[in-house]
């Protein structure tokens, strides 16, 4: 947790604990059981599972579980309601800079940038040749947004403003004025959407209904000279059903930041030359991770202090 957030708790006086894995993991579930026990506030972060068993544990003192994320499924809602418990999350504050990093997943793969990267370490370049690592153009293809959130809808901008990109997406629900403004075509339905467009940029948050959203069926629908980035979260992909069709030549390519079984990578991807794999860093700038921080703090300080905290998750 960047010093920042902690130095904020510090400076209104609350004790802080710190649990610190000294091999770089994720903290198991008896760290986070005996860390809760006493706490009025945990602040957690997305491979942290707190379960019913977590705040069971953290009975009768724990008022609020503040999540150093946009996302909240690594939380069980369903039990912080029963207990009212409040769970508040870090929306907004990273939304340019996910989009950014999708942005640069996208023109990464068109462009061949990380495999060019090991064909030239390799020593393999030894004269420029005519069709030497050919890319695809991005300017006047078009973009799928599958979920038209903050990060979508930015991606979005990107696309139409800096590269001159045509842009379709799919949602529960139309927007009409995003639909003006970026001369953007609505589909209802997934399944019409993925035909259409040359990028297939993931966004929608992980639900029982979105998981394996991405899966073959669906990726036998899109183009043999499509890509699909995903920075949302990775169960969302069917990563077997994606190694086959990037192996098969379903679909051109794909850039990755988030996985199914996170931090494990289906073996299969990580032999293809057509797939950028990124350790879940699109949110990781030092501007937005300190904002997060400032933010999961200040949702702490509310929840203690007797206020609402701004960030607080519907319960």
């Amino acid at each position: 947790m960047p010093e920042i957030g902690i130095k904020m708790l510090k400076d209104k006086g609350f004790d802080v604990v710190v649990n610190i894995a000294a091999d770089d993991r994720a903290a198991t579930k008896e760290e986070l059981i005996e860390g809760v026990k006493g706490a009025d506030a945990m602040l957690s972060i997305l491979t942290e599972k707190i379960t019913a068993e977590v705040m069971d544990a953290g009975a009768p003192t724990l008022k609020i579980v503040a999540n150093y994320a946009v996302g909240f499924d690594n939380i069980d809602l369903e039990a912080a309601k029963q207990k009212n418990i409040m769970v508040t999350n870090t929306p907004g504050v990273l939304t340019d800079t996910v989009a950014e990093h999708t942005f640069a997943l996208m023109l990464s793969i068109a462009h061949r940038i990380s495999e060019a990267d090991r064909f030239s370490r390799a020593g393999k370049y030894h004269a420029w040749g005519p069709q030497m690592l050919l890319g695809t153009d991005m300017s006047g293809k078009t973009l799928g947004v599958v979920g038209l959130g903050r990060i979508g809808s930015r991606v979005a901008h990107h696309a139409v403003k800096g590269f001159g990109m045509k842009v379709v997406y799919t949602d529960p629900k139309p927007n009409t004025d995003f639909e003006k403004e970026y001369d953007a075509k609505y589909f209802e339905k997934l399944q019409d959407l993925l035909p259409q467009a040359d990028f297939i940029s993931i966004h929608v948050p992980l639900l029982p209904t979105t998981q394996h959203l991405i899966n073959e069926e669906n990726l036998s629908l899109m183009k043999p000279s499509s890509y699909l980035i995903n920075t949302s979260r990775g169960p969302i992909v069917d990563e077997k059903a994606l190694a086959r069709a990037l192996s098969e030549r379903w679909i051109r390519g794909a850039a990755l930041d988030v996985f199914e079984f996170e931090p494990e990578i289906t073996p299969a991807l990580k032999e293809l030359d057509n797939v950028i794999i990124t350790p879940h860093i699109a949110s990781a700038t030092e501007e937005t991770r300190n904002k997060m921080a400032e933010m999961a703090a200040q949702n702490i300080i509310d929840a203690l202090e007797g206020k609402t905290p701004a960030n607080l998750v519907k319960l």
